[in-house]
């Protein structure tokens, strides 16, 4: 995909009424279109997300990044630098995105955190308490999915994914393959170099996922579930799932990846 690609498909994404857009990768820091890419959404009154790991963000970028409108994400596995390297594989990287954590709390851009759970004894609740006094508020938790690099045991299937795929969003890969989203690669629905989004979106592929995605669903829905939030740890995979935030209930701020500015006046 080029960045004309790109731009072309956040184009189709507007007239088909998206408002929010997440960069990823990869490392989307290192794209040299993103700084034009994130311009063209905010262009549209998009809301934009770039999820780092913020190990070597360009210092050019960080303005861009301060614009209203933008938000990072991003990783992180321990509050020991040992521990946190030995799942990303890169010296230094640690103190790095530690580093950038704190330059997006200098910056007041929004940013929200997930803690991913990889290894047997990782540090996570002492890795929480350790972002909380760095300044960080938005924190998620959240396990090892077997897809992708993570898989370890078993191939990837529908009782890695949280139950939202492809209810409201799609994720496009580099190649341009759209897929229900980024931890179902093995669903694809079609290539936006080849088709236009609205039809990957429209076609008998994208029917037929989501014919596959419901028989994830629950149905002891109920009627008037209280708020549900990221926290909520409700997946598939757990027996356990409450019904007022089963996999298969579609309500705003109830999938993981989910996040509103609104969310955090409410919790204060």
């Amino acid at each position: 995909m080029t960045g004309g690609d790109w731009k072309r498909v956040l184009d189709e994404g507007h007239d088909l009424g998206v408002t929010m857009v997440q960069y990823i990768g990869g490392e989307p820091t290192r794209h040299p279109a993103l700084a034009d890419l994130i311009d063209h959404a905010l262009g549209y009154g998009m809301e934009v997300e770039v999820f780092s790991n913020l190990v070597a963000v360009p210092s050019s970028l960080w303005p861009v990044l301060s614009r209203p409108g933008v938000r990072l994400a991003t990783s992180y596995y321990s509050d020991q630098a040992e521990q946190h390297e030995r799942v990303t594989r890169v010296r230094g990287s640690h103190a790095r995105t530690t580093a950038g954590i704190i330059e997006a709390l200098r910056r007041s851009i929004p940013l929200r955190v997930g803690v991913i759970n990889i290894e047997d004894g990782q540090r996570a609740e002492q890795t929480v308490d350790y972002l909380h006094a760095l300044g960080v508020t938005r924190i998620d938790t959240d396990r090892l999915r077997q897809v992708g690099r993570g898989i370890r045991d078993t191939g990837p299937d529908l009782s890695q994914l949280c139950g939202h795929c492809a209810r409201g969003k799609v994720a496009i890969g580099p190649d341009g393959t759209v897929w229900p989203c980024v931890f179902a690669r093995w669903m694809p629905l079609g290539n936006v170099r080849e088709s236009s989004l609205a039809e990957i979106l429209n076609g008998d592929r994208m029917r037929a996922a989501c014919a596959q995605l419901a028989t994830m669903g629950r149905k002891d829905k109920d009627p008037d579930p209280p708020k549900c939030s990221p926290e909520t740890r409700c997946d598939p995979s757990k027996s356990d799932c409450q019904p007022t935030c089963p996999p298969g209930y579609h309500a705003k701020g109830c999938w993981p990846s989910y996040y509103s500015p609104d969310e955090d006046e409410d919790e204060e």
